[in-house]
């Protein structure tokens, strides 16, 4: 395998674990405003999807545009529910310290949900300057360009680049732009899922269910170095 020279994480459902979480406050929002959906239809619709794509649900099925009132409401309850239970990824704070190859976050979240989230799990020092979300692209996941414009902000060739990823859409958008892509299914989202089989439909090079085996992964990748 070659050597990887930037490694693009995922933010929801990689850095911490807030799929469960996030895709309740869009049900809890989704059936306030009259769409009768179930959790599991929200996390297989709107998985690794920017808002975006719950605006057209939301137009499709309501007739009309989404009001601002649903975007604030809904950020609201996930900053709620994120101060109340969101936790780390296990073991990807022990990875990020010994990581020595430069690294960034593309996510289909926007900046302040990133940095709220981060900041609330003592992650955001790994990423401050290096943050990338859907609001500073055309077409977000699993359109490439998310993961295009990181690489040419990071002065990386997209073959060298390394995508760590959960959902399908992401999958899909890393391998479109060229790069590996690595599927993640260690978060709680995929605890009654077969997301292995899930991703590698979608195209996932390798599927872990650990940070630590992805760390471990990463040692055995020629000229990837770690500081330990």
């Amino acid at each position: 395998m070659a050597a990887f020279d930037l490694i693009i994480f995922d933010c929801d459902g990689v850095l911490i674990d807030s799929e469960v979480l996030a895709c309740g406050a869009v049900q809890r929002q989704l059936v306030g405003h009259g769409i009768e959906i179930d959790l599991a239809s929200v996390m297989q619709r709107f998985l690794g999807r920017s808002l975006a794509e719950v605006a057209r649900h939301y137009e499709a099925r309501l007739g009309r545009a989404m009001p601002e009132s649903f975007v604030t409401d809904l950020k609201t309850d996930i900053r709620n529910a994120f101060a109340s239970d969101l936790a780390a990824m296990p073991h990807i704070e022990t990875l990020l310290k010994t990581l020595d190859i430069p690294h960034c976050l593309a996510s289909s979240s926007d900046i302040g949900r990133i940095e709220f989230s981060l900041n609330l799990v003592g992650l955001y020092p790994y990423f401050e300057n290096r943050i990338f979300t859907a609001g500073m692209v055309v077409h977000a996941k699993p359109a490439p360009d998310l993961f295009l414009l990181a690489a040419k902000t990071m002065q990386r060739e997209p073959r060298a680049c390394l995508v760590i990823e959960d959902s399908a859409s992401g999958v899909t958008a890393g391998k479109a732009a060229g790069m590996s892509v690595w599927g993640f299914v260690g978060g709680s989202h995929y605890r009654d899922r077969d997301g292995a089989a899930h991703l590698r439909a979608a195209g996932a090079d390798r599927v872990f269910q650990h940070m630590s085996e992805i760390e471990r992964a990463l040692r055995t990748v020629a000229g990837v170095g770690h500081g330990q």
